[in-house]
C-alpha cells in the first residue's frame, strides 16, 4: 500500500483559483500563495452576511489510542462524499503543528485517499500562520522583559510575570528556563509552551473580526505589579504591533482535497491543552460558501467537542446540526484491554468492554441536544460479528452506526455516511444547543460540571495553587468566563493509563491559568504539560528531502 505522502504527490490538483471559483469567489477575493494555496479576504464575510448559512456538522471521536481513529480522515472523506451525492460541502480543519509532525505521529492532513493537499505544505510551513502567531507571542515577551530591564516604569513584579515564550516544536528541555542571566536583563524563571497552546492562537481562532482581534490582544494579562494590579499587553504598548504581525494570518487558508473538494484550514489549537477548534472565521466562511460545513474538534469528544460547544459555539453564536462520532473497532478493542499486536483477531469480549468508551462519548454528545451518527472507520480485519455488536450497542442509545471506508475509497467510501448526515440535517428539526454549564456558575462549579457530566468523575480535588488562582481571578472579575480544560487526551480521566470508561475516580486540578484575551480560564489537570516532549524515536528521523521531494512525512 502506498504511503499517504505518495498518494498525495500523485494527486491531480486544480489551481486554487478554480477551487475558489467553485465557491463563488473571484481573484480579488483571495491572495495567492503559489498555485495551490490561497488566503480568503475577510471582507468576503461582510459581503455574504445576508446569505443563509449552510448546515454545520461537527466531526469528533472516541478517546484516541495508538490503533488510530481517523477523525480528520473521516472529515475529509465525508466532505468528498457529500459532493458525490450532489451537495456543496466545504471541509474545514485546523492547521497541523510542527511539534507532532516531527514528534509523535508525522503529518496530520488526513490519510489514504481522504487527504487535503498539498499535504507537505499543509503539514510544514503552509502559509506561515503559526510562525506569525509564534512571533507575535514572543514579541510580547521580549517587550515585557525589555520593560523590566529599562527601568520598569509600571513596577511589574518580576516574580509575578505570567506570559511565557512559545515555539512550535516538542521540546521538553524548555519547560522550565531561567532568562536574563549574566546581566543580560532581569534574571527570572519562566517557561516555553508549544505555540498551539499560546493564548495568541486562541485569540486568532475566536476573534470575529480584526477589531475584535485587536481588543482581545489588548486584554492579554502578562503579569502583575508589586501591588497586585494586573498588567496587560495594552499597558506595555505591544498589542498594536502584535496585531500588525497577525494581519495576514487572520485570513483563512483555502486548499483542496484529493478530489478537489474545497478545504478551509485555519488555526491550530490542541484540544488537550487549548480549545481545539479551527477559527471562527473559517467556520463562518464555510457556512456562507457551502451547503455543508464539515468541521472538527481535536482529540476525543470529551475535549475537543465539549470545548467546541461550550466555548466556540457560545462565543460565535454557532448552532450545529449534527455530530459525527468517529471510532474504529481496533481502537475500541484496545480500550477493552487488548494489546496492539492482537487487534487483527476477532475478540467480541474485548470489543464489548471497550465499546463503553464509545457509549460514554455518545451519551456526552446527546447531552448537548445535537443528533449524533457513529461512523466506524473500517479496517479489513473488522468482522461482521464485531460490526453487529456495535450496531446493537449504539442502537440501544438511539443512534445509527454507519461504516466508512474513505481511507481506501475516498469520497465513494463516504457516500453512506454522507446520506445519513443529510437525512439528519434535512429531515430533523434544527436542534437547540444545550451547554454543560452556565456562565453564571462560579469557576469550581463549571469545572465540576465538566468533570462529572463529561468525564464521569465522582468529583474534583483542587490543589492549593488552584484555589488561590480561583480566588484571585474571581476578585479580578473573571469568574464568568468559560472553562478550557487542559487534560490528557489518552483517557476520559486525568490519568492516561485509565482506558475505556473509568469509574470511581476524582479529577485533580493542579493549577488554573487565565487567558483574559481569549476569554477563558484554563484548569491544568493531573500531570498535563503545555509543552510536549519528543518520543524516543521522533517522526523527524524518518523525514528527508530526496531529489527535491519530501519523503517520510507519514
Amino acid at each position: 500500500m502506498k504511503s499517504d505522502i505518495e498518494i498525495a504527490q500523485e494527486a491531480t490538483l486544480i489551481p486554487v483559483t478554480e477551487v475558489a471559483a467553485g465557491l463563488g469567489l473571484d481573484i480579488d477575493d483571495i491572495d495567492l500563495y503559489g498555485k495551490y494555496k490561497a488566503k480568503i479576504h475577510t471582507e468576503v464575510l461582510e459581503r455574504l452576511k445576508d446569505k443563509p448559512d449552510g448546515k454545520l456538522v461537527l466531526c469528533t471521536a472516541i478517546t484516541p489510542t495508538p490503533a488510530g481513529e481517523g477523525k480528520t480522515t473521516t472529515n475529509v472523506g465525508l466532505s468528498m462524499g457529500l459532493n458525490k451525492i450532489g451537495k456543496k460541502a466545504v471541509c474545514t480543519l485546523r492547521e497541523p503543528s510542527l511539534g507532532p509532525c516531527f514528534g509523535i505521529k508525522g503529518g496530520a492532513a488526513g490519510g489514504g485517499y481522504a487527504q487535503v493537499v498539498p499535504m507537505e505544505d499543509i503539514n510544514l510551513h503552509f502559509t506561515g500562520d503559526i510562525h506569525a502567531i509564534t512571533t507575535a507571542h514572543n514579541l510580547c515577551a521580549a517587550v515585557l522583559d525589555n520593560h523590566l530591564f529599562q527601568g520598569n516604569d509600571l513596577k511589574i513584579n518580576p516574580n509575578d510575570v505570567s506570559w511565557p515564550r512559545v515555539v512550535d516544536l516538542n521540546d521538553r528541555a524548555l519547560r522550565q528556563v531561567t532568562i536574563g542571566q549574566g546581566g543580560e536583563g532581569v534574571e527570572r524563571k519562566t517557561r516555553f509552551d508549544i505555540t498551539v497552546a499560546s493564548e495568541v492562537m486562541a485569540i486568532l481562532c475566536l476573534a470575529t473580526d480584526i477589531e475584535d482581534l485587536k481588543a482581545r490582544l489588548d486584554r492579554i494579562i502578562v503579569g502583575a505589579t508589586l501591588w497586585g494590579r494586573k498588567v496587560t499587553a495594552q499597558d506595555i504598548k505591544v498589542s498594536g504591533s502584535m496585531a500588525a504581525l497577525l494581519k495576514d494570518a487572520f485570513m483563512p487558508n483555502l486548499v483542496q482535497t484529493l478530489e478537489n473538494t474545497p478545504a478551509i484550514i485555519h488555526g491550530g489549537p490542541f484540544a488537550n491543552i487549548a480549545h481545539g477548534c479551527n477559527s471562527v472565521q473559517a467556520t463562518r466562511m464555510a457556512l456562507k460558501l457551502g451547503d455543508y460545513c464539515i468541521t472538527e474538534a481535536g482529540f476525543g469528544a470529551d475535549l475537543g467537542a465539549e470545548k467546541f460547544f461550550d466555548i466556540k459555539c457560545r462565543y460565535a453564536g454557532l448552532e450545529p446540526d449534527c455530530v459525527v462520532l468517529v471510532a474504529t473497532i481496533r481502537a475500541l478493542k484496545m480500550h477493552g484491554g487488548i494489546p496492539f499486536a492482537d487487534l487483527k483477531t476477532e475478540n467480541l469480549e474485548a470489543l464489548a468492554a471497550g465499546v463503553e468508551n464509545l457509549e460514554k462519548h455518545l451519551e456526552n454528545m446527546q447531552l448537548f441536544g445535537v443528533p449524533v451518527v457513529v461512523a466506524i472507520n473500517r479496517f479489513p480485519d473488522d468482522t461482521d460479528a464485531e460490526v453487529a455488536l456495535l450496531r446493537e450497542r449504539v442502537g440501544a442509545l438511539g443512534a445509527n452506526v454507519v461504516l466508512s471506508d474513505v481511507w481506501a475509497l475516498g469520497g465513494e467510501g463516504g457516500v453512506e455516511l454522507a446520506e445519513e448526515v443529510v437525512r439528519i440535517c434535512e429531515t430533523q428539526e434544527k436542534p437547540k444547543l444545550e451547554y454543560v454549564y452556565e456562565l453564571g456558575m462560579n469557576i469550581p462549579q463549571k469545572i465540576e460540571a465538566i468533570a462529572t457530566k463529561i468525564y464521569g468523575a465522582d468529583g474534583v480535588d483542587f490543589h492549593y495553587e488552584a484555589n488561590a488562582a480561583i480566588e484571585r481571578f474571581t476578585r479580578l472579575g473573571y469568574a464568568t468566563l468559560p472553562v478550557c480544560m487542559a487534560k490528557t487526551q489518552a483517557s476520559l480521566s486525568d490519568d492516561k493509563t485509565k482506558i475505556g470508561r473509568p469509574r470511581d475516580w476524582r479529577l485533580t486540578v493542579r493549577e488554573i491559568r487565565l487567558s483574559a484575551g481569549a476569554g477563558m480560564v484554563v484548569p491544568v489537570c493531573g500531570t498535563m504539560m503545555t509543552m510536549p516532549g519528543l518520543p524516543k524515536k521522533p517522526a523527524a528521523e524518518n523525514i528527508d528531502l530526496i531529489n527535491g521531494e519530501i519523503v517520510g512525512l507519514f
